[in-house]
């Protein structure tokens, strides 16, 4: 069919009305975080109170650290939340981070099925817990999407040595939950945050089974960096200095999964100033 002239303006300002509908309103801040921040539901709880405090909206993307990483490098969001040291120092390397502060950590956990067949409750450490799982033949279930998570995974089984062979190793490409649920299905261990765990535990058929390494330390940041709007950073500032600095810290303690804290607020006597700092590291 062709569409006459008048037929087709009519659609095309259709479309323009519907895409306007879905985007956020002009004046909401734009920020990228990871899955598991999001999947935790702490965004959910603690966003709220930020509007009320400064009168700025926030449209969340969320996303594995890496692509938030690319969002930000290419000047998309006004802020990030990372828990991707690698990716935060290269960063500082290329001269991007005009604001940056740790601002909450909890664990990474190595989660599986209850039989634990892999014996991985009984790991001396991390990276022996990843060598029972490949050596047992058993399946894992890998984000394989360059975010946080994955990335801590590709160093433990680089440190290990040893990886699950072929179709043992599932690769979802998908955020947090989706993989964590993949797991579940497949019986199959994984690398996860405690918190979204402890969010799905209802759901699904695999727990933790080991979390007691100083390896699986998670860490997350607040970034802004040279590329953000000039008309954003005083919304972008207010954010994560409320975040890193301000009521968020209370909000943030306050916060449960199935029933427990997940996230720690940072320790205000601890460096919040580089990506490789952890919760114990005085300030210098």
């Amino acid at each position: 069919m062709i569409l006459t002239i008048p037929m087709t303006r009519f659609l095309l300002a259709a479309a323009l009305t519907v895409a306007t509908a879905c985007a956020p309103p002009a004046d909401t801040l734009r920020i990228a975080t990871t899955t598991s921040v999001d999947n935790s539901g702490l965004l959910e709880a603690i966003l709220p109170a930020f509007t009320r405090d400064t009168g700025y909206r926030v449209h969340v993307i969320a996303t594995g650290s890496g692509q938030a990483i690319n969002l930000g490098r290419r000047g998309d969001v006004a802020m990030l939340i990372t828990h991707e040291p690698i990716g935060e120092r290269a960063l500082f390397d290329d001269g991007l981070v005009r604001y940056y502060r740790k601002f909450m950590f909890n664990r990474f956990v190595i989660a599986g099925p209850p039989g634990d067949p892999a014996r991985v409750s009984r790991a001396a450490s991390a990276v022996d817990a990843m060598r029972r799982i490949a050596a047992a033949g058993a399946p894992f279930a890998s984000r394989g999407d360059e975010s946080g998570t994955h990335v801590r995974e590709k160093t433990l089984w680089a440190a290990a040595g040893v990886r699950p062979a072929g179709s043992l190793l599932i690769e979802t490409g998908q955020g947090m939950a989706s993989t964590l649920r993949v797991a579940s299905e497949r019986q199959s261990y994984v690398l996860t945050d405690e918190a979204t765990l402890a969010q799905l535990a209802p759901v699904v058929a695999i727990g933790v089974l080991f979390m007691r390494d100083d390896a699986l330390s998670n860490t997350y940041a607040v970034s802004i960096l040279t590329t953000t709007r000039p008309h954003r950073s005083p919304a972008a500032e207010s954010l994560a200095r409320w975040l890193a600095e301000g009521p968020a810290r209370d909000l943030i303690a306050g916060f449960e999964a199935g029933g427990r804290q997940v996230f720690f607020p940072w320790p205000p006597d601890a460096d919040t100033l580089t990506p490789e700092s952890m919760p114990g590291a005085t300030r210098q």
